[in-house]
């Protein structure tokens, strides 16, 4: 049998397969740079494999060809669904669909009077010295008022008139819009008034309907208002999406990373929960490989092709509630990933007076300059002149026939010319290597100012942490993020290309049960939640059971505190005892905050439930020493690369070829099949016995 692991990115879709068959491997060609095999334990293999996520030439979909690619099926010939045991997705399809406005059409049913409630918003102001003010565009095509109200204690002031709803929701059918978010004032307590619109709304016909005590059963009209609007916006493109991959892979187990780190069954899994589906696969992946490989405290850092997202852990998974994406406020548990847009893709730019790395990308089509796609330069391109990327150590997939390597001799041209003029405005003379050096590290500097707004911001001292670099272009830079910041140990997964599709494969399935509470924390309060928290803890395992079958479940149980009279709150473990929940939220506070208002009492916001079904994942692969303790690595070449305003003589090593307790000095090329590891100079390497490469500073 064969488990698949899937990342569909921007730029690249990474796919790992973890199979015993044997035929799968033998029929794998050894001359195919795209492909990596490790041996497992117990007689299994895990394949590694990269293609492009858009290449209209060839395929339509990325995920289907490279399952294709990877159990050997040629051209048109019928794809053998009965040997795939599961397959485990993250996809960014709801993201572009989020961030390009391409979701479905879309009706908001809210209740009367508070039509433009979600428009009005909080009156943020990001820009506060911005004279003039863009707000985003709003999801909702049309607004239904509905005059009907619970106060704020139950007492129904108006009923539903069922005739009108019906009425108005009938007309806007007839526009041809098909999904309805449905948000009334108070229905995270009282929900009934919701339940007949989304009645009459399922009888009409519409095909999505996303009632907001369902999607977020908290406070807050607005935030709650918007997480439904994005669940019906997007949800029906994922279905569509779910519905194109599975017509591929018929009885195949489809699973889909969450936003929160967990996994979810195909039809578990909406729109609200999708949007960092990518990226939470890869800070599961680091995480899980950085325990296993002794690392408490972590900084994980992912830079893909687009952009690079970077997330702080130290003995759980870091989320919050309330998130902002693309001008949307989304009310549901994230972990916790701060975005850049810079990536190997981020295209550079000189306006006459400075550089500037994106936030633009090339994506995968046309891609940076080398792709041979005719794309403009980017960082992948500057690293490719400082001749820290190879492209005889590159895959060869470039060109129509998809058999070329990269195009260094267009990237030394572009340089060349930028140099020049460089030096024609500025009046100083330049070369093409200093000036994609500089554009290098203008892109290192923002993603090191990424890692201290989740660390140093936070209150947490980042020297004392370990780097886990991951993603297709992370290691080429790694080793200059962490001297920015002062790190001095980095870890590289063998797998650390495709980590995030990785991380797919280590996740566990949770579901996370929420309520609304707005109380003062007190020792009565704690034992009057006690059968609320025991509801959410059963309709969590309920919702588990219908997806997969009995085995060991894990419980967390959360509050969410915040000082009386301020909206800012911290998820802190439910206790039975007030004054150690009081304790932690102290010291939580002062460290992210800098004081303590201990005159203040305590506000109890909402409980969560979380249920974790642990499920069974890979082995890490061992390696062994064949080599003399005494015998060092032999490179395959010396070449020169350009970093630290100078060149330096740099010897180039496999990572097939490297042993257990090999040990090499900077400046250094490691080359692998799905990345290239650059050992900046007075950085250490040495390899472990999982295939673990650490990198000391000296």
């Amino acid at each position: 049998m064969v488990k698949i692991f899937v990342d569909r990115g921007g730029t690249f879709t990474d796919i790992i397969a973890v199979t015993d068959n044997r035929e799968i491997i033998n029929n794998i060609p050894t001359d195919n740079q795209r492909f990596c095999v490790f041996n497992l334990p117990n007689d299994q293999w895990i394949i590694l494999y990269k293609l492009l996520s858009e290449n209209p030439e060839r395929y339509q979909d990325a995920v289907i060809q490279g399952i294709r690619d990877i159990l050997g099926v040629k051209g048109n010939d019928t794809l053998d669904t009965k040997q795939l045991e599961v397959v485990k997705m993250g996809t960014t399809v709801a993201t572009n669909a989020l961030l390009e406005r391409k979701g479905d059409r879309t009706v908001l049913v809210i209740t009367k009077g508070f039509k433009d409630a979600l428009k009005i918003g909080y009156q943020n102001r990001p820009n506060i010295f911005d004279l003039k003010i863009t707000l985003p565009s709003m999801l909702y095509e049309s607004v239904i008022e509905v005059d009907a109200r619970y106060d704020v204690n139950g007492n129904e002031l108006k009923a539903v008139d069922t005739e009108q709803v019906y009425q108005d929701l009938k007309q806007v059918y007839e526009q041809g819009i098909r999904s309805c978010a449905i948000v009334f004032m108070h229905s995270f307590r009282y929900p009934d008034h919701e339940n007949k619109v989304s009645q009459i709304a399922q009888e009409i016909g519409f095909t999505q309907v996303s009632v907001s005590h369902q999607v977020s059963p908290l406070m807050k009209l607005v935030a709650r208002g918007d997480t439904t609007v994005v669940d019906a916006y997007l949800s029906p493109i994922l279905r569509r999406y779910i519905d194109q991959v599975l017509s591929q892979l018929p009885d195949v187990r489809l699973m889909f990373m969450k936003s929160d780190g967990g996994l979810a069954d195909a039809d578990q899994f909406h729109g609200k929960d999708s949007i960092l589906s990518g990226p939470a696969g890869g800070i599961v992946g680091a995480v899980q490989t950085s325990l296993r490989a002794g690392f408490k405290e972590i900084i994980t850092f992912d830079m893909g092709g687009t952009s690079t997202d970077v997330a702080h852990f130290n003995g759980e998974y870091e989320r919050q509630i309330d998130n902002e994406i693309a001008g949307t406020r989304i009310r549901v548990p994230m972990l916790s990933i701060h975005t850049v847009a810079a990536g190997g893709g981020s295209i550079l730019f000189f306006d006459g007076f400075s550089f500037r790395v994106g936030p633009e990308s090339a994506g995968a089509n046309p891609g940076p300059a080398c792709y041979r796609r005719g794309g403009p330069l980017t960082v992948t391109d500057a690293n490719v002149m400082v001749g820290k990327i190879r492209p005889n150590y590159f895959p060869a997939i470039f060109g129509e026939a998809e058999n070329l390597p990269l195009d260094q001799a267009i990237v030394k041209q572009k340089f060349t010319e930028l140099a020049q003029e460089v030096s024609t405005v500025t009046g100083n003379l330049t070369s093409p290597e200093k000036v994609a050096n500089g554009f290098i590290l203008i892109a290192v500097q923002n993603m090191a100012n990424a890692i201290k707004k989740v660390s140093l911001q936070k209150g947490y001292d980042v020297t004392k942490y370990a780097l886990t670099s991951f993603g297709g272009a992370g290691g080429q830079v790694c080793c200059l993020i962490a001297d920015t910041l002062g790190i001095k140990t980095i870890f590289l997964h063998p797998y650390a290309g495709v980590l995030s599709a990785y991380g797919m494969g280590l996740a566990d399935i949770c579901v996370i049960q929420e309520k609304a509470v707005e109380q003062l924390l007190t020792l009565s309060l704690i034992k009057q939640l006690n059968p609320l928290i025991n509801q959410l803890e059963i309709e969590a395992k309920n919702k588990l059971n219908n997806q997969t079958v009995q085995s060991h479940k894990k419980v967390n149980k959360k509050v969410n505190l915040k000082y009386q009279g301020t909206d800012s709150t911290l998820l802190i473990d439910l206790t039975d005892d007030p004054t150690i929940m009081i304790k932690v939220f102290e010291e939580e506070h002062r460290s992210r905050y800098g004081f303590i208002q201990s005159n203040k009492p305590l506000i109890v916001e909402s409980i969560s439930v979380e249920v974790i079904e642990q499920m069974e994942t890979p082995e890490e692969a061992l390696i062994s020493r064949i080599r003399p303790l005494s015998e060092s690595p032999k490179p395959l070449e010396t070449v020169e690369i350009f970093t630290h305003d100078t060149w330096y003589n740099t010897p180039i090593y496999r990572r097939e070829d490297l042993q257990t307790q090999d040990r090499i000095e900077g400046p250094a090329i490691i080359v692998e099949k799905i990345s290239t590891i650059i050992v900046e100079p007075n950085w250490k390497a040495r390899l472990t016995e999982y295939n673990h490469l650490i990198l000391h500073r000296d």
